[in-house]
């Protein structure tokens, strides 16, 4: 799968985005290893913090149906257009390194700009399972 066909996976997730409060619609396309596309939106709530973002909707969708191993996720977001850039949160980056490793590529942007690094760059010093055994 190309990059812009998983960014555009990611774009059509977007369009189920509940986002009432801060109308930030976002969008993610989770590539698993085995070829199977795995897509989450962001969900809002409003007591907020059981907000649940699209990237780490996808990653539990595809760990929910036994998918433990990626290769790439791509992530859109925006208020009214897609932004240049939409990085995943934190949150989201902790637990992409919980499945994925360093190398997993991550695909931000629009049809138009497209930027891709990977997670060790941009979670360089994650926490693992290797630092609470």
């Amino acid at each position: 799968m190309t990059d812009k066909e998983l960014l555009q996976a990611a774009i059509q997730a977007r369009e189920f985005s509940y986002s009432p409060y801060s109308n930030f619609r976002v969008g993610a396309a989770l590539l698993g290893k085995s070829g199977k596309v795995y897509t989450g939106c962001n969900v809002e709530n409003a007591a907020y913090t059981p907000t649940n973002c699209a990237e780490r909707t996808a990653v539990f969708k595809a760990v929910s149906e036994g998918e433990r191993e990626f290769s790439a996720i791509a992530v859109v977001g925006g208020k009214d257009t897609l932004s240049d850039m939409c990085a995943p949160c934190g949150v989201c980056r902790q637990v992409l390194a919980e499945f994925c490793t360093g190398d997993l590529k991550i695909i931000m942007g629009n049809m138009q700009n497209i930027k891709v690094c990977t997670l060790s760059q941009l979670l360089p010093h994650s926490f693992g399972k290797s630092d609470i055994n």
